[in-house]
């Protein structure tokens, strides 16, 4: 019996990991890269089944290269952001090349492609015509470029201002921050601000306590421990009812995208300051007294570029905040210049103190 129930346990276990492995391949999982798919036809509509297809980016040398199904489909996932051209070739049809093709993480990107009759060394080239409509899937929600992040006037250069710029997205009124108004929730269609789930490339970052993002989370007195640089990010999907293989929480997905180096060097630089020769007095710092004084300077800079031209590329960003403040109070002093009898009005006091409290 013991023999006979270590070789069961051996079988299950062989069995098991059979099983895993031919299910891994459909397995989902969550992503911050994007994909192009379509449908190969011919001038009368009718599908192309076996075209030969490259997706191809010309800023990092990145090829894909597939064969189109039966029903003349194509897919290429995992994609990395970016802009791509599609190629397919076909016998009896002539070479046709989609350019400026867009690829984000919000939603898969889709460039069907007609062939014309012809030889294959005939090439059209023409600009991909991509649908503005987004008909693949049921998501609701936006993605903020990062040319809106990098250009837009943002308090703080603080990304999750932005999202609010997402339809259907709001300020949470309940103010959950230590520090209300400040770093922190916001409502998509409805949600509660902390039934959120933010990802940095496709990698969980809430707050395990507050589920509140780990960066640029407020803390006490709000100002966050860190900054996420605004010129390090690619693009913020901001999705609501999304896939099965988001999961974990039923509000928003904030699925931040940072950038990639290409082939060409990019670099920014910037410098936002306050001080108190731009600033106008409050209500309670009146004239007589000396102006609060208060310094703000929020810095930074990206470059990125190739290490190894279409293979290896980096990316350096840096954010940094110094900030300085004095608030000039009031106080009262005793009338009397004369040490001893302030000396002797401190005794008659503690005296009826004690008096009061033996």
């Amino acid at each position: 019996m013991k023999s006979l129930s270590i070789a069961l346990t051996g079988t299950m276990v062989v069995l098991f990991a059979f099983l895993s492995s031919i299910s891994a391949p459909a397995a989902m999982a969550q992503t911050f890269r994007g994909s192009i798919q379509g449908t190969i036809t011919d001038s009368s509509g009718a599908v192309v089944p076996g075209a030969q297809v490259k997706v191809f980016s010309p800023s990092t040398g990145l090829s894909r290269t597939m064969t189109a199904n039966d029903q003349g489909e194509y897919v290429a996932s995992e994609l990395p952001l970016g802009t791509y051209s599609v190629t397919v070739e076909k016998k009896g049809f002539r070479t046709t090349t989609l350019t400026q093709i867009p690829v984000s993480v919000g939603s898969p990107t889709r460039a069907d492609v007609k062939l014309a009759a012809g030889t294959v060394e005939q090439v059209i080239e023409v600009n991909a015509n991509v649908a503005l409509v987004e008909t693949t899937t049921n998501n609701m929600g936006g993605t903020i470029e990062a040319v809106e992040a990098a250009e837009l006037p943002i308090n703080g250069h603080d990304y999750t201002k932005l999202v609010e710029l997402v339809p259907g997205a709001t300020s949470d009124p309940v103010g959950s921050t230590e520090s209300a108004g400040s770093y922190g929730l916001f409502s998509l269609n409805g949600n509660r601000g902390r039934s959120n789930n933010y990802l940095l490339d496709g990698t969980d970052m809430n707050d395990g306590y507050r589920n509140l993002p780990t960066v640029n989370q407020a803390g006490v007195w709000g100002c966050p421990g860190t900054i996420l640089p605004v010129d390090a990010l690619a693009e913020i999907p901001v999705t609501g009812s999304p896939e099965a293989e988001f999961g974990r929480s039923s509000g928003a997905t904030v699925n931040i995208v940072t950038k990639s180096g290409t082939n060409k060097i990019h670099g920014s630089a910037f410098e936002y300051f306050r001080n108190d020769a731009l600033t106008a007095r409050n209500f309670f710092n009146t004239v007589a007294q000396p102006k609060n004084s208060f310094t703000n300077h929020q810095f930074g800079g990206m470059v990125d570029g190739p290490i190894v031209r279409d293979r290896t590329f980096f990316l350096l960003a840096y954010e940094g905040q110094r900030e300085n403040g004095g608030l000039p109070q009031l106080g009262t002093a005793p009338l009397s210049t004369d040490v001893s009898s302030y000396s002797g009005y401190r005794s008659t006091v503690m005296d009826k103190l004690m008096e009061t409290n033996p």
